[in-house]
């Protein structure tokens, strides 16, 4: 259906074969890597009525990205309890690092989206960049099964499981958050639901957190628990910062 190389209605170029070899594969399927490209923003302007936005590869590619991590975590730390595995996991996969993943593949440069999303730094958004890393991710696991999908999260994830010098005193912001307010003799934080966007299978949430019913900071994710450790990490900024 498309060629390695494309030049799709408005004029955005595609070369798929560039992009497999950053990614280090070869897909038997072209049409699910092309998919994985595409942000919902991109139907609006695209006369394809066939094209799909890349939410349902997300969705899968999120099950499959925690499914695998906290394989490859559980091997690598056998005596470390379930709270912290949970930590370990959090930080390899929160949006932050998942950006990172992304930029170091360059899929930035690969992603179908408006003009006016575009125009407002969509390339270079963390969120978008982590939503499409988790399609990609999504993709290569329907094309290549797991096998293959386990070898290139574990190559990606590599340098940032040896940046975990010390697992055992690895804290979430949430838990560090609470430490430093209890310890100052305020209340534990709060976190609410300031608002929700997106299609019931993929919502975003913005996340407020409080403490004494001062609004701290906000965070915005793909899921409430992503949006709150964001949150918690930019009021522990904050908070450290006043201190």
């Amino acid at each position: 259906m498309f060629g390695k190389k494309m030049t799709l209605i408005n004029n955005q170029e595609i070369n798929l074969e560039e992009l497999e070899n950053k990614l280090g594969l070869i897909f038997k399927n072209q049409d699910l890597l092309l998919n994985a490209l595409i942000h919902r923003s991109y139907l609006n302007e695209s006369k394809k009525t066939k094209l799909q936005s890349n939410e349902r590869l997300e969705f899968l590619g999120d099950s499959v990205l925690s499914f695998l991590v906290s394989g490859l975590i559980f091997e690598k730390y056998p005596d470390l309890p379930e709270g912290k595995l949970t930590f370990i996991r959090t930080f390899l996969v929160r949006t932050e690092t998942l950006a990172l993943l992304a930029k170091k593949l360059d899929l930035g440069k690969f992603m179908l989206m408006s003009k006016g999303e575009e125009s407002g730094g969509g390339r270079e958004n963390p969120l978008l960049l982590a939503n499409c890393f988790e399609a990609v991710l999504g993709a290569i696991y329907l094309d290549r099964e797991i096998k293959i999908t386990a070898s290139f999260i574990q190559k990606n994830l590599k340098p940032f499981i040896s940046s975990i010098s010390d697992p055992e005193n690895l804290k979430d912001s949430k838990s560090l958050l609470q430490e430093k307010v209890q310890a100052d003799g305020l209340s534990s934080p709060v976190y609410k639901l300031i608002s929700s966007s997106g299609p019931d299978h993929q919502k975003t949430f913005v996340m407020g957190i409080y403490v004494n019913g001062q609004l701290l900071a906000q965070g915005t994710s793909r899921s409430k628990q992503e949006a709150e450790e964001e949150a918690a990490k930019k009021a522990l900024e904050n908070y450290n910062q006043k201190r």
